[in-house]
């Protein structure tokens, strides 16, 4: 079983910058063959998705957080990262780490527990 834990949340001026991490437990190699993401939830609202980056390297980002936002992996760490820069109010939500991959023709996917981003002065 795959486990996601997140770390970096927390209360931030707008403007300002936050860096979430992504820890798994699982080895370089095999983390180096899954498709990473980042989705956020604000209360109220459907879970989004913010920024993935897949095994093979290709990215994506929200329009919203194009710009602003970069997400990178270290596989020897088995982690994943998401530089949150400009940060704004709407950016406030619960941000979760996500995990997916294929195995015959399978499709694994994983989620961390989430951590809390409070954009506000």
């Amino acid at each position: 079983q795959v486990q996601l834990v997140e770390s970096g949340g927390g209360l931030v001026q707008p403007g300002g910058s936050l860096r979430l991490s992504c820890n798994t437990n699982t080895s370089g190699s095999a983390f180096s063959g899954y498709a990473m993401a980042w989705y956020r939830q604000a209360p109220g609202k459907q879970r989004d998705l913010v920024a993935r980056k897949t095994a093979a390297g290709t990215t994506t980002y929200a329009d919203s957080v194009k710009g602003r936002f970069t997400i990178s992996r270290d596989n020897a760490k088995s982690t994943v990262f998401l530089q949150m820069n400009s940060l704004k109010p709407e950016d406030t939500a619960v941000y979760y780490c996500y995990a997916f991959y294929y195995s015959n023709w399978r499709r694994y996917e994983y989620w961390g527990q989430g951590t809390q981003v409070t954009v506000s002065s």
